[in-house]
């Protein structure tokens, strides 16, 4: 994959404050890339340099060839955003809404209308169009924020928090429409977010973001193999704890056979090098599984992880 966002150094100082501290970051075209980190971070303050919105105090950007401080429209006019605060004349339509963006990004009107019918068909605004927008709920103004990001085709999307305020079909449907950008339509997308769990439905790659710095970046089974714990099969069976304790006795490196978090399953943890050997003994004896899975590769797991190095590294 060629590179569509590219950062190397990049800083941005407010007085003695550092935002975002020598941040190297590279995402390919059509990859969707997840920004995860709590509130403070840096991430907010990342998007912005990006965008061409502040300039970086140190450090190069470049997005889609194009340096942002000093060619901000050109980004602009390929970029679609998503703030975490999407914000509307209320007295317009969401139809009208979409309109101005579109009569903003010079847009043929005849194409413009075609667009905008399919965007809000697409985020499940058709019946609501033409209401006007201060009408809209919280969770509705962010699917029309969704639109208003889509109307211009964008070669790269960038949104903050997209699922925020929608309910739970909403944000399936959302994360649908993200996949398909990618798969589909090639559209290269950075997500910032909290929600572990749907960053790491979508995301191609992941990085974890604190105190302005990345301190990990890659795909979830990659940022799991970097750890230096203890391994975690999940796993449900055809039987009980006794049926496990008996198949992994004679197993070195497994430390403990307790309840999963998931109705119905157990969890095994041991060491890492013992994980292919305790497979092998669940199958030799005789216990049926019905699903396993490695628990220490959910996103919330290695972040978690992750968060509590860097506090104990700072404490």
């Amino acid at each position: 994959m060629s590179a569509v966002i590219e950062a190397r150094g990049l800083t941005k100082r407010y007085g003695d404050t550092v935002a975002v501290d020598g941040l190297d970051l590279e995402i390919g075209r059509g990859e969707v890339f997840g920004l995860l980190g709590p509130n403070g971070a840096g991430k907010t303050t990342t998007i912005l340099m990006l965008l061409g919105l502040t300039e970086p105090t140190e450090g190069t950007v470049r997005v889609l060839g194009l340096d942002p401080a000093r060619d901000p429209l050109a980004v602009k006019r390929r970029v679609g955003y998503l703030p975490d605060a999407v914000g509307f004349y209320e007295g317009l339509s969401g139809r009208e809404n979409l309109r101005y963006t579109a009569r903003l990004n010079r847009m043929d009107p005849t194409e413009a209308e075609e667009r905008i019918d399919v965007l809000l068909e697409r985020v499940g605004l058709a019946d609501a169009a033409d209401r006007p927008a201060g009408t809209y709920s919280r969770g509705m103004l962010q699917r029309l924020g969704i639109a208003d990001a889509l109307v211009k085709d964008p070669e790269v999307l960038i949104l903050d928090e997209p699922t925020a305020a929608i309910d739970p079909e909403g944000v399936s449907e959302m994360l649908g429409l993200i996949r398909t950008l990618a798969t589909e339509q090639g559209v290269t997308q950075l997500i910032s977010s909290h929600h572990l769990q749907q960053v790491q439905e979508v995301c191609d790659r992941v990085a974890i973001f604190v105190s302005g710095r990345i301190i990990a970046a890659g795909t979830t089974h990659e940022l799991a193999l970097a750890g230096t714990g203890p391994e975690r099969l999940e796993l449900r069976i055809d039987g009980d704890r006794e049926d496990l304790v008996r198949a992994l006795e004679g197993v070195d490196g497994v430390e403990e056979i307790r309840r999963g978090r998931r109705p119905g399953s157990w969890e095994v943890v041991l060491e890492r090098a013992a994980t292919g050997d305790a497979v092998r003994a669940l199958v030799t004896g005789g216990v049926e599984v019905l699903e396993l899975r490695r628990a220490s590769e959910e996103l919330d797991e290695i972040y978690h992880r992750y968060f509590q190095e860097v506090n104990a590294d700072v404490g």
